[in-house]
């Protein structure tokens, strides 16, 4: 019990300090997470959109393929990415492997389902008369798409708070695809299987209480939007 305790102060002392390692993973998980969020909601409020708004054949087939994506395990996830960006793959030539840009579109491939999804049934959700009445004011196409989402806005957002959540808490594509390089590729949480499995304890629960702390807040932000909504 002696060593929890005393981890927890070193792991304190670590976060006051400003040691150089604990922050360099923290700042990889925000780029990396950045990155993929952004992305996933560029692809995935529009695929949402048109999955949630439009009927067409095979949409049912569609819509299970999606909600089935959303229990992809991150470490299958990880080996597809790797095998089309590593050197025999045929997005080897970018350069991808075990780079920021590399971890960031494995954890898009990752979390764009959940975007998809959540939109998707947001869009189902809403008021039918609401596509009637906008057709009857004489509205476009695009216009009434806009319209559609933002009376969705606090779903989506909800969409994108879960889909961050997931992005950095997430370590098997971190690990396989980015090769967990310090000061390069270490986000918080390969830096905590690694340096917990290293005996390096303390610096383990610091990394331990920022994403315990980001997760938090992620789920507070979500927990804030779905009372509103």
């Amino acid at each position: 019990m002696d060593y929890i305790v005393t981890g927890l102060f070193e792991a304190f002392g670590l976060l006051a300090g400003g040691d150089a390692g604990t922050y360099s993973a923290i700042a990889t998980t925000l780029k990396t997470s950045t990155l993929s969020i952004m992305a996933s909601l560029v692809i995935g409020i529009p695929l949402g959109f048109l999955l949630g708004y439009y009927s067409f054949l095979g949409k049912r087939q569609v819509r299970a393929v999606v909600d089935t994506l959303l229990a992809m395990p991150t470490v299958v996830v990880g080996l597809l990415v790797y095998a089309f960006i590593s050197r025999r793959g045929p997005m080897g030539d970018w350069g991808l492997l075990f780079t920021i840009p590399g971890i960031a579109l494995a954890q898009t491939v990752l979390i764009t389902p959940i975007v998809i999804s959540l939109t998707a049934t947001a869009i189902e959700g809403l008021d039918r008369r609401l596509r009637m009445t906008l057709i009857a004011l004489g509205a476009e196409a695009r216009q009434i798409a806009v319209t559609s989402l933002i009376e969705a806005k606090h779903a989506v957002l909800i969409a994108a708070v879960a889909a961050y959540g997931r992005a950095i808490s997430e370590v098997g594509i971190s690990m396989m695809v980015g090769g967990n390089i310090k000061w390069h590729t270490r986000t918080i949480t390969t830096a905590i299987a690694l340096e917990t499995g290293k005996g390096e304890f303390a610096l383990g629960i610091a990394l331990g209480i920022v994403l315990l702390l980001m997760a938090f807040l992620a789920n507070s932000f979500l927990m804030a939007l779905k009372r509103r909504s």
